[in-house]
């Protein structure tokens, strides 16, 4: 029997020509870089052939290198496909989810089993972070977050939301700026270290009417989830998020208790590390996940134009 090299050498290396760097191949495998340098080192000994050159710091791949890059990929593709197919469940793909904590306590959760239905099982870590997330310690493989936070990874702006002043139908007997101000008043602070959520000040100088001193009484909550859960509940009026409160108000639950809303500051944004970019599992959870947000803020029920809320395209 012919003796093979390392199998893991071999991933080691197939992963870093691929990656174009060790570093990169150590994030996909969850190794260290000199982990993965010591792995190819093992696997050029026992060839007897160099596989990278090594100059300045960098690895660049010889020829006998680029030569077995290509068939390399192709085994472990194929070897991937007969581990699903015999294995089953056993080897169902893993998807690190992180979002905002409001995202994660209903709206996203309970969309999950419509990705299921549509693109297979997976095991999916669901969860609801506060920025700044840690992307490797934790390996995320996508992230939802309000405002272009990470800069250091790939992130593309999504879609660009409002907020509109909903309550429960009990409440509903006011439908303009001034009625608003004889009405319990939900607050939303997302505390010292979130970004600035529109306040009911902001509201009601952008509808052109006097705030008043009602614009800072009533109740207050430190999450989105928690404002609209207490306007389900028939306790006031909260400026709500039109990605969380479109379905609400589609089935009557919540209804419009003015006309006018307010654009949120920053855009929501999606942010995928290079080591996760080339997984079909991440990528499908990309579209569909752009595709929910986008049919959330172009809701009817919320009354705006989707040119104007919504800029992101599907691919």
């Amino acid at each position: 029997m012919v003796a093979l090299p390392s199998l893991r050498g071999l991933q080691a290396f197939e992963a870093a020509a691929r990656r174009g760097s060790f570093a990169a191949a150590a994030e996909e495998l969850s190794i260290s870089a000199a982990a993965v340098s010591q792995l190819i080192r093992t696997v050029e000994e026992q060839m007897g052939r160099k596989l990278f050159h090594r100059v300045n710091r960098r690895a660049v791949l010889t020829e006998a290198g680029v030569e077995m890059l290509p068939r390399l990929s192709m085994a472990f593709r194929e070897i991937g496909s007969v581990a699903r197919d015999v294995g089953g469940d056993a080897f169902r793909p893993r998807l690190v989810v992180s979002v905002p904590p409001s995202m994660a306590m209903g709206w996203l959760s309970e969309r999950l089993a419509g990705f299921v239905a549509g693109h297979g099982a997976a095991d999916i870590s669901l969860r609801g972070d506060d920025d700044p997330v840690p992307f490797d310690h934790e390996l995320i493989d996508i992230r939802l977050s309000y405002g272009p936070h990470y800069r250091e990874h790939p992130t593309e702006e999504i879609v660009k939301d409002a907020v509109y002043p909903v309550c429960a139908p009990t409440l509903a007997g006011a439908t303009g700026s001034d009625g608003l101000a004889g009405l319990p008043l939900i607050h939303t602070d997302w505390g010292p270290t979130g970004a600035s959520f529109p306040s009911w000040r902001n509201w009601f100088e952008a509808a052109g009417s006097e705030p008043g001193r009602a614009a800072q009484r009533g109740l207050s909550a430190n999450s989105s989830r928690a404002a609209l859960d207490l306007a389900l509940s028939g306790l006031g009026v909260a400026l709500a998020q039109g990605i969380y409160c479109a379905q609400a108000l589609e089935d009557g639950r919540l209804v419009r208790a003015a006309a006018q809303p307010l654009e949120l500051r920053q855009p929501y944004c999606l942010t995928i590390p290079e080591r996760s970019a080339r997984r079909d599992v991440v990528a499908a959870f990309r579209k569909w996940l752009i595709g929910e947000c986008v049919r959330a803020v172009n809701s009817p029920a919320l009354g705006t134009q989707s040119s104007e809320n919504s800029f992101r395209k599907l691919r």
